[in-house]
């Protein structure tokens, strides 16, 4: 059995100081990471990699929507073809002279408010059509749906002249570093700002604003795309607790199952064959800074994960085990087979050392 490991934000340069790994044992990170062979690439992001390793071919966008759209509404997604974009409820922050986005890692918002503002903004929208889109009266207009809580999405019978930035990438960010291009982009930058207007005075938002809770006053749009025409995955198994992962494997066909809490309850299955596991738990920790939430996070991943796969080599359980880690920059990758336990001479250095 061979298993991959794909955790986002392992190792990012920016947090991994001396300072933040003070009295924090990692031993079997440690020796994982040291007895491996390495190899690194140029990163575009976690959405890339997941579509890489699926063979998914990058159009204008990585097109994330068309895809999470099998899971989160299957029956739109047969009833329409054409091009799908993302189109999620976030909140933006002023500060200075920035403007900061969080999206619903930092929120919560029921499937009953989400309708709510989808019915507001389609109202809106239902007079208007932007001829950008289409020249056809009907097709130039947009209409959203929030066919998940956060997860809303919009159909276009043409595909836009537009690149975007996915939410991972901005999400605690400066949204004016990543804003939309293309031929189409001010349109789309128009339509955002009438959105923001609307949803300012929603009486939602102010009655969310009176219970202390954050207000929804702006959509992401991201991930656009048609339909991929092939997908090739390697893996037999995928193990993930992540929406787009999950959609991957469910539209590839490939047996798929939630994280457990603890490898062994995955492990004891005894499957054989090829398995990617995608962790996602750090990855929220590094975008809002959190660094105490991510230095217990990664504890949690040494006791729950990293040791029992290193006792799983150890005993021949495993054949092969690849970590590998994104950040803003890089994706490193480490090959791990039970006979690279034997190089004394690679001795255990901080994780520090690997994040530069």
């Amino acid at each position: 059995m061979s298993v991959h490991i794909f955790i986002p934000d392992l190792l990012r340069s920016e947090l991994l100081t001396p300072e933040i790994y003070r009295e924090l044992s990692l031993p079997a990170l440690e020796t994982l990471l040291a007895k491996g062979s390495f190899s690194d690439e140029k990163s575009q992001g976690t959405e890339a990699w997941l579509c890489s390793a699926f063979g998914v071919v990058k159009q204008n966008d990585w097109p994330v929507a068309i895809i999470t759209l099998q899971v989160d509404g299957a029956k739109e997604a047969q009833a329409k073809d054409g091009y799908w974009l993302r189109a999620d409820p976030v909140h933006l922050r002023i500060e200075r002279n920035d403007i900061i986005l969080a999206d619903s890692q930092i929120f919560q918002i029921s499937i009953d408010e989400a309708n709510q503002f989808v019915s507001a903004l389609n109202y809106h929208f239902s007079n208007n059509r932007y001829h950008s889109l289409s020249s056809d009266t009907e097709q130039g207009k947009i209409f959203f749906q929030s066919i998940h809580s956060d997860r809303w999405y919009l159909h276009l019978a043409h595909v836009p002249n537009l690149m975007t930035c996915s939410l991972n990438e901005v999400a605690g960010k400066n949204i004016n570093d990543f804003m939309p291009s293309g031929a189409d982009s001010m349109t789309w930058n128009t339509i955002s700002n009438e959105i923001q207007m609307l949803l300012h005075e929603h009486p939602l938002n102010q009655a969310r604003e009176g219970r202390g809770e954050l207000p929804i006053n702006s959509v992401w749009f991201w991930g656009g795309g048609i339909m991929p025409q092939s997908f090739n995955c390697p893996y037999t198994h995928i193990w993930s607790n992540d929406t787009f992962c999950r959609s991957l494997a469910s539209i590839s066909g490939i047996n798929y199952n939630t994280l457990s809490d603890y490898v062994d309850k995955w492990s004891q299955l005894a499957i054989s064959g090829s398995h990617l596991v995608m962790i996602n738990t750090l990855h929220g920790r590094v975008q809002y800074e959190d660094i105490h939430g991510w230095r217990e996070s990664i504890k949690n991943l040494e006791v729950n994960w990293f040791a029992p796969l290193l006792l799983s080599l150890k005993n021949g359980e495993l054949d092969q085990l690849i970590i590998t880690t994104t950040d803003q920059n890089r994706v490193k990758n480490f090959s791990i087979v039970s006979n690279s336990l034997w190089k004394f001479w690679r001795t255990n250095k901080s994780l520090s050392i690997y994040a530069d």
